[in-house]
């Protein structure tokens, strides 16, 4: 089993220019306190925020900018299109009957950038004594 993603967990695009933070909403399944993610937390907006600036020229906004910038590659804003579930998933851990999401998870955007975990956002502490 990898490494369980929860709330809070820090997400990259590879076309986008800032790191997001993973929303999850309440759930009986948590890990280091926080609730557990699914595969199907991928929904833009909602789980998703924006990676700040898109670079994607297959990204209809990106195009538009290069254009009025006569050519000159020119990043907008990201609005994440994520349309399909996190994979693979994890293949043992279920919250309800939807796959938990693993650190190893990535899901792609319409535009053509992957989306992947940089942080799985669990924290261990360790009390001295």
């Amino acid at each position: 089993m990898g490494t369980l993603v929860v709330a809070g967990a820090v997400l990259r695009c590879s076309l986008g220019l800032t790191p997001a933070a993973l929303v999850v909403p309440p759930r009986n399944v948590t890990a280091s306190g926080r609730p557990v993610a699914t595969v199907q937390d991928m929904r833009p907006v909602v789980n998703l925020a924006s990676f700040g600036l898109c670079t994607s020229p297959a990204n209809p906004a990106v195009a538009t900018a290069t254009a009025a910038a006569a050519g000159v590659p020119t990043p907008a804003p990201c609005v994440p299109a994520v349309t399909t579930p996190w994979t693979p998933g994890s293949p043992s851990v279920r919250v309800g009957r939807v796959p938990a999401l693993t650190a190893a998870s990535t899901c792609l955007c319409r535009w053509a950038g992957v989306v992947g975990v940089v942080d799985a956002g669990q924290r261990t502490t360790r009390v001295a004594g």
